[in-house]
């Protein structure tokens, strides 16, 4: 859903703040008041503002799982085909599936399976690689790696009106509040 404000499209409204704490306490506040759509901008990581914005961990895990999975998979299959189907040699008298030698190569394509699928899919799931973001036409938002702290609330949030969320955002004295159009 897009938002206008006379012929304007808004991506949502911003608050600066000067400290990580005032910036996770307006967090808090702002989920409790029904807002989910927040996004956070700080100069390093702020411990407990991933909980107060609401994030959610597990996805990323499941596609490293579903990756593992696939390589070991698929590793496994590509030495038992060789071995067994495509070309079975007996070499000694031992078996043509003999799984033992095949855990070594399975067990490093999992790690390396896993590893990728965590890499593209937490590229992915993040929006990444995105080379331009409407918060960076914000005349102060450089300031955001120099020591202020940024709260973003969309305006895709299902409770968004621009001038609830100003009042809102203002209600929690913050140095700057500004609309960011998209």
């Amino acid at each position: 859903m897009t938002y206008r404000v006379g012929d304007r499209e808004l991506f949502g409204v911003t608050a600066m703040f000067d400290s990580a704490d005032e910036l996770v306490c307006a967090a808090r506040r702002l989920r409790g008041k029904g807002y989910r759509r927040l996004d956070a901008y700080t100069p390093f990581p702020v411990e407990g503002l991933s909980e107060a914005l609401g994030c959610r961990s597990g996805k990323v895990r499941w596609c490293v799982l579903a990756g593992a999975l696939l390589g070991g998979a698929l590793a496994y299959f590509l030495q038992w085909y060789s071995a067994v189907v495509d070309y079975p040699v007996n070499v000694g008298g031992r078996p043509l599936h003999a799984w033992p030698a095949f855990l070594v190569v399975t067990f490093e394509m999992a790690v390396l399976g896993g590893a990728l699928a965590g890499f593209f899919g937490m590229l992915a799931l993040s929006g990444l690689p995105r080379l331009h973001h409407p918060v960076f036409d914000l005349p102060e938002f450089g300031r955001a790696t120099r020591g202020r702290f940024f709260l973003c609330i969309e305006s895709s949030d299902e409770r968004f009106d621009v001038e609830r969320v100003t009042k809102d955002l203002e209600a929690l004295a913050p140095l700057t509040v500004q609309e960011v159009p998209r």
